[in-house]
This record gives C-alpha cells, structure tokens and sequence, in this order.
C-alpha cells in the first residue's frame, strides 16, 4: 500500500504543498486483490480535495470536470493505459466537499511502474503528475489475504457502483489519522485458496497493537471461524472509542484448527484520543536531586511548562493542580510526570527539558504569556528545534513571519509551520498555518498574511483576495521551502 498527496510535483506519504494559487490536489492510494477467472488487480483509489477543483455554475450549483490518464509500465513497456474524463459531483449552495474515484485495472505478478496525471479541465494550472513504483504479488495459488481497505463508508451495494465490491459499496478512506471524533474503523480485505485447506474451514484472528509499547489492546483481540471458498470477503467494523492516543497495527491472521499461521496482512494507523486517567501521586517518593532543581518560586512555572507535552487528560491535571495552588501535590506530579515519561532516567529527561523550557522562556515570552504558552514555544517543546526556519519582520505587505520547516516529526517528514504577528507587538507570534496532522490547517494562510491589503477571498479560492505585491513573498518562500 502506497499514499500519496498530489500536487505540482510528486511528493512522498507524508508530504503536502502550500500554495495560494488555485491548484489541483488529489490523494492516491492502490490497493490489491484478485479474482477467480480474471487475476490479480490493482485498485487505484483517488480522493480529490474539494476546494482545490475550479468549478462552473449549474443549475444555481456548481459543477467541476477533471481529466484523469493513468499509464502502467513493464520494462519500459506500456503494458496499461486509461483516460477519461471525470465529472464531480453536484455541488449544492456553494458547499464543496472531497470527492471519491477509484479505477481497476488486471496485472500479472511482477514489478511495474505507473505514471497518473490529473488536470482541471476549467483551469490553466499545470496537470498534476506523479510516478510511482508498485509490486503485484500473486493471490493465485497460495492461501492469501487481500490489501487491507479501510472504508470512509460502508453499505450494502449494488453492481451499478464503481465502489461495488463483494456485495458492499466501500468508498475507500485515505488518511490512516483517527481524530477522537471518529471511533468507527471499517475494514474489508478477502482470503483466497482457502479451499485448499484439509478441513475445509479456517479462523481469523484479530489484534489492534500499540506500536511503540508493543502492547496488544486486549478487547479488540477477536477470533472469528469461516467456511473456506474461493474467495471469502471479510467486512468488520472496529470501535475504536477506547483505544486511546497512539500508533497502532491492526493485523488479521489466517488459523487453522490447530491455532497454527497460515497468513497474514496488517494495516498501520494514528489514533488520537485522549482517555480520562485518574493519577495518583500517594506512592511517589521525592528525590532530593530531582527537587532541588525546581525553586519553590518556579514550581508553578515549571508545573505548567508541561502542558505543551501533555496528553488532554494531563492537561486537565495540570490546571487543577495549580488552581489548587498546592505545592507539594505540584512536586510529586512533575516527578510522577517524567518516572512515567522517562522511566530509566526520569531526572536527565527533566533537566534536558527544563533546559529547553528556560531557552523557550528567552526567545518567545512576551508581555502576557510565558515561553511556553506561545504557539512558537508550544511547538518547539512538542516537537523540537525546527530543521530550518525563514524570518520575515519588515515585509512591506506581510504582517512578521517565520515559517519553520521539520525534516522529520515522528513518521512524518517535511513538515511546516506559519507563524506570524498580526498585532505588530510584544513577539506574539500566533500560529498560522501548518501541514502537521494535528495542528491547525489554514488553506487562506497567504491571505490572512496580507489582510491589511487584501479582500476576502471566496469558497472556490480561499486566496482570491491575495495581492501581489514588492516585498510579498511569503508564499513564494512556502513553495520553494
């Protein structure tokens, strides 16, 4: 499985682009299956962004067009070919949504290489192209499991459907992050060749793993018991309302009678959702060491400082320790805070954080709020000194800015932050802009940027009130960043 976010240039999983320009986005994902009488094939999955699309009015609506080719190379060899010309859905009241399109296409097992384009038929941007290798492995013989598809939605379907899979209409889901909202994962794959098997009858063994503990979440283990068939389809949905904040692998496992593997296939995703955990602080034993390094006039101070790296439920500790303004309680859960957080060495992880704390304090504190309570500090205690930053404070057009740039946050890489100061005052740098899941996503960044000078812009272009002018060059710096 392979994801992709598309822009003017081909970019990796996690990437994405800036742009104030009205350009073409779209996110690629193929999945692989196989069919009795035809084979192997892939499914090219394509979500496109719905803002992004230049539409024209119809019917008091509007309605937008976009050409899709589709080439797949062996050895330098056309081997596939498809164009066509999709029609997006009706677009009521001026309210655009993402929209979905999924095309299939029969290979062989072997290595191949795939060229997609896309183009706004109602704009002049340049197409949109990106190449990509892929490996089809052969379902045929062997007693297999399909990709793992997570549906946006899941129905009983009908045949006239592109989505139409198995008896299910299964419009795919693309983006492996969970927010707290969602607590629904619906997942469908097949298993082939199962008839292959001496008993005739197989098991499927479910289990939801923390990727970083190891840990498996025990009431999402599940054990299911299946007729063998040609192909078998397997559609569940998992309710993810206690899994808590994390990375996770679903993994499904193919079992014989005899408990013995036969097969399996995982899927990875990111969960964020922040459980309510009572702390107790009873059993923590003060180190003089570790308390000697906090005065009793910083102890506040420091209490609050770990809000930027908390979870939500730590949070809500946080707050109602220092609303209680006591002292000793505020003690025990720094140290509580950082046994659980650095278990082997709780003391050198609180001096090296403390010192990254003091250094947020000196470059981001402002009249009114402390390092750490700036978005500039929050973000530089969360995920670290940025790989490179750009400053702009005398722009003639801009308010100040800086964007910082992450190589690598995690598993994600090149990722950006927008900060700017609309008040002109007091270093108070406001996030305005980032790529990061999680943080605040601003597709009108460039024009809140240049809002002494521009106009409001509209739903098809956020940016359409942007002004181009000397010394405006913030987007330019994004694109090129």
């Amino acid at each position: 499985m392979r994801v992709f976010l598309i822009s003017i240039v081909s970019i990796l999983l996690s990437f994405s682009v800036f742009s104030a320009e009205k350009n073409l986005r779209a996110y690629l994902d193929t999945k692989q299956f196989y069919a009795p009488g035809i084979g192997n094939y892939v499914e090219f999955h394509l979500q496109f962004v719905g803002y992004s699309v230049q539409y024209r009015p119809l019917d008091n609506g509007l309605i937008g067009d976009i050409g899709v080719k589709l080439e797949i190379t062996q050895y330098g060899k056309t081997v596939q070919s498809s164009a066509y010309r999709l029609e997006t859905p009706f677009m009521k009241d001026s309210i655009v949504e993402d929209f979905y399109d999924l095309k299939r296409i029969a290979l062989t097992p072997g290595e191949y290489e795939y060229t997609l384009e896309l183009f706004d038929v109602n704009s002049e941007a340049d197409p949109l192209s990106v190449t990509q290798s892929i490996v089809v492995d052969d379902f045929s013989n062997a007693l297999s499991i399909s990709d793992i598809e997570v549906a946006e939605f899941a129905s009983k379907g009908d045949e006239s459907s592109p989505f139409y899979k198995s008896g299910y209409n299964l419009i795919p889901r693309l983006s492996t992050f969970y927010p707290q909202e969602l607590n629904t994962l619906p997942v469908y794959f097949e298993i082939y060749n199962s008839t292959d098997l001496e008993d005739q009858v197989f098991g499927i063994k479910q289990t939801v793993t923390n990727a970083d503990t190891g840990n498996e979440v025990e009431e999402l283990t599940v054990f299911s018991k299946h007729d063998a068939g040609d192909v078998v389809p397997f559609l569940r949905k998992i309710d993810l309302t206690n899994v808590g904040t994390g990375k996770y692998i679903l993994e499904y496992t193919i079992i014989n009678r005899n408990m013995i593997e036969l097969s399996k296939q995982s899927y990875e995703f990111e969960r964020s959702n922040d459980l309510q955990q009572n702390y107790s602080t009873t059993d923590i034993i003060l180190d003089p060491q570790f308390q000697s390094s906090i005065t009793n006039d910083s102890i506040g101070f420091y209490l609050e400082s770990l809000i930027p790296i908390s979870k939500a439920n730590g949070v809500r500790n946080i707050i109602a320790i220092s609303k209680s303004r006591n002292e000793e309680e505020a003690r025990r859960y720094i140290q509580m805070f950082w046994n659980m957080t650095a278990p082997d060495n709780p003391y050198e992880a609180w001096m090296s954080y403390k010192a990254q704390v003091l250094l947020v304090e000196r470059q981001f504190a402002n009249n009114f709020q402390e390092g750490f309570e700036t978005d500039r500090g929050r973000v530089y205690l969360q995920y670290g000194s940025p790989s490179n930053m750009i400053q702009n404070l005398n722009s003639p057009n801009e308010y100040p800015y800086e964007i910082w740039r992450y190589d690598k946050i995690g598993r994600f890489s090149n990722k950006r932050f927008v900060f700017y100061n609309p008040d002109l005052t007091n270093n108070a740098f406001r996030l305005l802009h980032s790529d990061m899941v999680g943080e605040l996503k601003n597709p009108a960044w460039p024009r809140e940027l240049t809002k002494r000078t521009s106009t409001n812009g509209n739903v098809d272009d956020p940016n359409a009130g942007s002004s181009d002018s000397w010394g405006g060059n913030a987007d330019d710096m994004m694109k090129q960043f």
